[in-house]
């Protein structure tokens, strides 16, 4: 149901209040399918080492972890910017690294930003799925993030589910295969269907903003 009313996000009771291209609406809440799939506990074990890890942190480290998130911006659905907690940016970066096959570190780092990827083209077929980039090769320890969709209509212009699907070596040049890990996790990709992806740069648990795009498997 669309309404006019003031900006809000969020679930109350029964009802779920969001936005879209054409405004403000409410819907029926719905309650979130939980698959428990190997990805999903990947991530969960993840956040429960982070928080385990966080309890485990001297007062200075703490406090350093608090700094840092002062400075990462974050805007929220409603088009707010906030600032992160220390924990908050502490399991920002963490789970980064350990995502980019990096160790976990206690001491906060130095508030890093990547550049966004420039340009991009993807090769999408029933056999294939590559995405070529540039700039390429990318910088000493950056690594290139992909993030996929499920295979959706071909006329659908906006995807929000997009999940961590490859990520590429340090330095790595254009283009990337993600092939094999697309398809191990959303099955074979079906001739006239479209896939979103996003993709940012990676440098010491820090990403860079997104650069989106999308192709219809030919």
């Amino acid at each position: 149901m669309k309404i006019i009313d003031i900006p809000r996000s969020g679930s109350v009771f029964n009802q779920t209040s969001s936005r879209n291209r054409y405004g403000q609406y409410v819907r029926a809440r719905a309650v979130p399918v939980q698959p428990e799939s190997g990805f999903q506990g990947t991530v969960r074990a993840r956040l429960s080492g982070n928080a385990a890890h966080w309890r485990t942190l001297t007062g200075p480290q703490r406090a350093g972890w608090a700094d840092l998130g002062a400075s990462m911006i974050r805007v929220d659905s409603l088009g707010q910017s906030n600032s992160l907690t220390g924990f908050q940016a502490y399991c920002s970066v963490n789970n980064n690294r350990l995502a980019a096959g990096d160790v976990v570190v206690a001491d906060a780092p130095s508030l890093q930003t990547p550049d966004s990827i420039l340009t991009t083209t993807i090769t999408l077929t029933a056999a294939s799925f590559s995405v070529a980039y540039t700039p390429t090769p990318l910088s000493t320890g950056e690594k290139l993030f992909v993030y996929a969709s499920l295979q959706r209509s071909a006329g659908r212009s906006f995807e929000g589910d997009l999940r961590l699907t490859a990520v590429g070596a340090a330095a790595g040049a254009s283009p990337l295969d993600v092939f094999s890990a697309w398809s191990a996790r959303f099955g074979l990709p079906v001739t006239g269907r479209r896939v979103f992806v996003s993709l940012k740069r990676y440098y010491l648990g820090f990403l860079s903003g997104a650069l989106r795009a999308s192709q219809i498997v030919a």
